[in-house]
Formats: C-alpha cells, sequence, structure tokens
C-alpha cells in the first residue's frame, strides 16, 4: 500500500474530525445558551411567587400561577436534560479534537517514518477511535453544523504557524 492513500486517508480523517468537533462544541454552547435562557427564568419565577405568597394572603392566586410556571419551566429544563446534553457536546467536541491533532500529527510528522504495516495500524486505529467517537456523540442540530462550519471557513480552527508558512 502507498503511503499517498494512507496519506490522504489521514487527512479525510483530520477533516471528518475538524467539522464533528466544532458542531460538537456549538452544539454545546446552543445547549449552555437554552440552560440559561430557561433555568433562570425558573428560578427568577420561583423566588418571586414565594415572595408574593408570603407577602400577601390575598395574592396566592398569582403566586400559584408563578409557581406553575416555573415548575413547568424547571420541567421542561429535566426533559431536556439540557445540562447533560452540554457536557456531552464537550465531551465529543474535545475527542474529535484529539482525533484531528493526532491525524495531523502522524501525516505530517511520523508518516515519513514509518513502514506500511506499521502505517496501516496507525491509520486503523484512528479510524476506530473516529468511529468511536460518532457513536458516543450526540446528533447535533443542523444550527450547530451550521456554526461550526462557518468558525471552519472565518480560520477559527487556523494556526498562525500554518499561516507564516503558507506565504
Amino acid at each position: 500500500m502507498e503511503k499517498g492513500a494512507i496519506s490522504d486517508e489521514l487527512e479525510r480523517i483530520e477533516e471528518s474530525a475538524k467539522y464533528s468537533g466544532q458542531t460538537q462544541f456549538e452544539q454545546a454552547k446552543f445547549w449552555r445558551g437554552f440552560g440559561l435562557v430557561v433555568g433562570l427564568p425558573a428560578a427568577v419565577l420561583a423566588a418571586i411567587s414565594g415572595g408574593t405568597g408570603l407577602a400577601d394572603a390575598a395574592a396566592r392566586v398569582p403566586a400559584g400561577a408563578e409557581a406553575l410556571a416555573a415548575a413547568g419551566l424547571g420541567a421542561v429544563l429535566t426533559a431536556v436534560g439540557a445540562a447533560k446534553r452540554v457536557s456531552n457536546a464537550h465531551a465529543s467536541g474535545n475527542a474529535y479534537l484529539s482525533i484531528q491533532t493526532d491525524a495531523r500529527q502522524l501525516r505530517l510528522i511520523d508518516l515519513p517514518t514509518l513502514d506500511a504495516e506499521q502505517a496501516r495500524q496507525h491509520l486503523a486505529e484512528l479510524t476506530k477511535r473516529l468511529a468511536d467517537a460518532n457513536a458516543a456523540a450526540d446528533l447535533p442540530a443542523f444550527y450547530a453544523y451550521w456554526r461550526g462550519r462557518g468558525n471552519i471557513e472565518r480560520g477559527r480552527q487556523s494556526y498562525a504557524v500554518d499561516a507564516t508558512r503558507a506565504r
């Protein structure tokens, strides 16, 4: 097997991991924002309903409505599991980032010194890691993919050393 084919495949793995990682990081940002948008009003409504109910016995109907709204928002937050989704997406993003880095280093640094069998073994290991990361990652929303792709296209995955060498 030619090392050029292995190098091409490593570049594909690197690209796949780059896009998947950025997508997962954007997915984590979405769920973190969702948790704040739903959780903060739930906490504020709960505090207001408690204060309203304790301040005036005649205000028990508004206090009850506020408490029900707070409970409803809390139920949505619990049912969606935003905190767990943030954690999973962030962990998946980091796994993809590690695969991306390892693929790049193998392709640019180690591949020239490896024999074909060693190169194939390293490729198989990276392929398995990518498959495992794909299996562990939650399916992201198109919005997260769109944002992740935008990050890459705007150079947010580029290193200064690469820009100076490209000149």
